[in-house]
């Protein structure tokens, strides 16, 4: 059997070749292609402080700057618009989406009436969870996640977050208060931090069932090169031999009241909003500084910087600093790797979309994962997984997501002194990424 560190090299790897983009500003988004159907992604960068762990672009929060941003945010919506874009769906995220509640109300409502948005899933921390949130996003989003990542005060403490957030016991306390007002409540639990043992998770979980939430999304710690050096200052150094053990504890704990929705996302029946916007759209269009598109087998990333972020879409130019355009073998892998960690492949809609069987397309993928013990059937009409193929495209979407964070280390590396973290690590040039 192919062991899981093979498969996390050779993709760490690979994801290294595929994310490698090429720094461009690209003036226009291109235009909408007919019959598709796209999600829109809106970023808003601002926290009230930043936790040693995080990768997305985000600024310590500064009401004026902010609320100049959430501004230019509404013109680069309109400009989407512009372009012919229409969304069903929109996902918010951050940074911290409700560091401005009444500009974001500004967003959602926008939204609506520019693309006929009707699914609206928004993240934002446990110190957010009150009446206010309540009254105004309530009636505005469907779907809100909060970012518990953890109930141990222990770990709380060593991650920056306790003094923030408040204890376990607080944060469970705000969400099963907030909860039952959403059709949809997700909380976000991070597991393989340093010193982390089942222990700690088993409480984790037990406390996530106690809590009302609705889905629970437990994904692994996702580390790039800045992150893992501020964790290794501040909590320890990540490891992965433990991992397997612990994801495969958390499935057995958690479906015995939740069902699978992706390999890391458990939902109650009949309350599924997958958290990852890339895995519920094919294609999608990113907005705010630092988003991703992914738009016709091309990846474009609007740049990190706030200055140039405002000032391209003050000139009404789109602020695209870098893109990546995948080959056709390399769409095909995305795919792949998507689709399984939705837990299903459809055989019949992949041969539609790409002219030819899927045994044709990526003979060599199948065979390492059949080799792996990955595939539970694999037969005209799908391909779906084993226990351990999950666990696998865990790995995989680790790696992948890993490989985005160090995109965004570079990107953040390249943002103007004036403009960086506060970190002297990442107060580097001035490129436009």
């Amino acid at each position: 059997m192919i062991p899981d560190t093979l498969f996390s090299t050779t993709f760490r790897l690979a994801s290294g070749v595929l994310l490698n983009l090429k720094s461009e500003h690209q003036p226009q988004l291109p235009a909408p292609q007919n019959g598709k159907a796209y999600m829109l992604y809106a970023h808003v960068p601002f926290c009230e402080s930043l936790c040693p762990y995080c990768s997305f672009n985000r600024f310590l929060f500064d009401e004026r700057k902010a609320r100049q941003y959430f501004s230019s945010l509404r013109e680069e919506m309109r400009m989407v618009a512009k372009r012919g874009y229409t969304f069903d769906t929109l996902y918010i995220g951050g940074g911290t989406p409700t560091i401005l509640m009444d500009e974001l109300v500004q967003i959602i409502d926008l939204a609506r009436d520019l693309f006929g948005v009707r699914e609206v899933s928004c993240e934002t921390n446990p110190n957010h969870l009150d009446e206010r949130l309540i009254d105004l996003l309530a009636p505005r989003v469907q779907r809100l996640s909060v970012g518990v990542q953890s109930f141990d005060d222990d770990l709380l403490r060593r991650i920056n977050r306790y003094d923030r957030f408040g204890s376990g016991k607080e944060i469970l306390e705000r969400v099963q208060r907030t909860a039952p007002a959403f059709n949809a409540f997700n909380i976000d639990l991070i597991f393989n931090f340093p010193g982390q043992d089942l222990a700690s998770i088993d409480r984790d979980l037990r406390l996530a069932l106690e809590s009302g939430a609705t889905q629970i999304t437990a994904y692994p710690l996702m580390t790039s090169p800045s992150v893992r050096r501020a964790l290794e200052k501040t909590v320890g150094t990540v490891e992965f031999s433990r991992e397997a053990e612990m994801y495969e504890h958390i499935v057995e704990t958690l479906s015995s009241v939740f069902e699978l929705s992706t390999a890391w996302t458990f939902s109650r029946k009949g309350k599924s909003l997958i958290d990852e916007y890339i895995v519920k759209s094919e294609e999608y269009v990113g907005v705010g500084s630092g988003s991703f598109s992914y738009l016709n087998g091309t990846l474009l990333v609007n740049t990190f910087s706030l200055q140039s972020y405002q000032r391209w879409v003050s000139e009404r130019h789109a602020p695209i600093a870098g893109k990546r355009r995948f080959s056709r073998l390399d769409q095909m892998r995305y795919r792949f790797m998507m689709d399984l960690f939705g837990l299903r492949l459809d055989k019949r809609q992949w041969e539609r979309d790409f002219g030819k069987p899927i045994e044709h397309c990526l003979p060599l993928e199948l065979l390492a994962f059949e080799k792996a013990g990955a595939f539970a059937e694999n037969n005209a009409e799908a391909i779906t997984l084993t226990p351990r193929g999950r666990y696998l495209l865990v790995v995989l979407m680790r790696e992948f997501f890993s490989s985005i964070n160090r995109v965004r280390d570079q990107a953040r590396r390249a943002v103007q002194s004036s403009e960086a973290l506060r970190n002297p690590e990442t107060r580097l040039s001035n490129a436009k990424i």
